[in-house]
Order: C-alpha cells, then structure tokens, then sequence
C-alpha cells in the first residue's frame, strides 16, 4: 500500500530547463553580443549539467567549483573569452534563473490532490538553493521535507541508500513509497533498485516507458495512481 510520495523537483514540480535555457541564453548574449552560435547555448548547457553535478556529488569537487567549471566549459566549447571572475559569471546566470522559476501549471493541483499521504520532495540538487526553489512556486510547507544528498548522508539519486534514506525520512519502509520524476534512471530504475515504486513523468510523451514500470505525461495523473496502486515493477 502506497503511504507516501516523494516528488522530484527540477522537471516535475519546477520548470528547470525553461528557467535555465532563458538564463543561459540572456547570459551569453551580454557576455558575446552576436554570437553565431547562441541558439545551441541552452542545449550545451544543459549537457553540461549532468557531468558536472555529479563530479560534485561525488565529492571530487566543491558546489562552487562546480558551477566554475560548467561556464568555463560553455565559454571553451564556445570559442568566448573565459571571464577573469567565474564566480561572478555564474551569479550573472543564477540570478536570471532564479526570476524565471515556475511550477508546471499541473502541479499545484496534483499536490493539492495527494492530501493524505505523506510528501517529499527528493532532489539531487543542494539544499539551501533546493529548498528556496519549493518556498518560490509555492509548495512551502505543502510538500513535506526537502530531501537532498546534504541532509541523506551523502546520499544522491541513484544510489540505493538515497532512496531508503529517503522513505525513511518519511517515517516509511521503501516499499510504502511511490517516487515521481522526469529522470528514467534517477527516478524511475533507481528507487526499483530499493525496493521503491516508481512512476515515470514524461512531460513530451514521445519515448515509451521502461519495461514494467508506468509513465504519466502530467502530474494530474499521479494522485490516482498513488491511491489506486501500481503493478509490481
């Protein structure tokens, strides 16, 4: 029986890649005004993310490091003059980004829906900036915990003992859990891997899901399903 729902962020609660694609945009075309290739700066980003974010998980390198390297690579991969001040650079972009967060317009619905079940949210993101992001759309206090690495022991989707940290949180075993999110591995096979159920939210409905696990293409979907019970991956 499914007792709690842990939310992913960054792609089902929050419009992460509309934010970051008009930051990053907005950020080079003042730091390289004209340049050619602008409209491939949001997709290079965006593979750029990934590698780096975990490299920080992973202990290899600091938030802030992190964040140096992802533009110093954009500007590289760009053939732009790297700024002198990385730290500035990117404070440039996050302050784009922060004024573009939005919810999903499905979202506030389908978290007013799952009233009754205990809520959290798990993301790979860091704490401080993670849990600004839920107070920003507004889900404060309406969607439980925010759960990152920092507060699960160093624990990051997909390692298995993210996500029984994670129900544990809640006061729940792995299995009395159902995780959403827009990530196949992170959060659809990973928490399996635990014990954990799993529903895939694919916004664009245009990949079939993994073998035996259900896709939803809007959180609307998703208070039903935790009600009713899912098939056993």
């Amino acid at each position: 029986m499914i007792r709690g729902v842990l939310l992913d962020l960054d792609g089902t609660l929050l419009d992460h890649r509309s934010a970051a694609d008009a930051a990053v945009t907005h950020w080079l075309s003042g730091h390289a005004p004209g340049h050619p290739r602008l409209a491939e700066a949001a997709a290079l980003w965006q593979a750029l993310e990934e590698p780096h974010l975990r490299a920080w998980h992973a202990g290899e390198c600091s938030w802030e490091e992190q964040r140096r390297r992802r533009i110093r690579a954009l500007c590289v991969e760009l053939a732009v003059t790297v700024p002198d001040d990385l730290d500035a650079a990117f404070g440039a972009y996050a302050t784009r980004y922060r004024r573009s967060w939005s919810a999903y317009p499905d979202a506030a619905e389908a978290v007013a829906a799952l009233a009754g079940f205990r809520l959290g949210v798990l993301t790979n993101g860091s704490q401080r900036m993670q849990e600004a992001k839920v107070r920003a759309i507004g889900f404060g206090g309406q969607v439980g915990p925010v759960l990152t690495g920092e507060v699960l022991g160093g624990r990051y989707k997909p390692a298995p003992a993210c996500y029984t940290a994670a129900a544990r949180a809640l006061g729940l075993a792995p299995g009395e859990v159902l995780l959403v999110g827009d990530d196949v591995v992170n959060d659809v096979t990973g928490p399996a891997a635990a014990g954990m159920r799993s529903v895939w939210l694919d916004r664009l409905g245009v990949q079939p899901p993994p073998a035996g696990f259900p896709r939803i293409t809007s959180l609307s979907e998703l208070p039903a399903l935790a009600r009713d019970g899912l098939p056993t991956a």
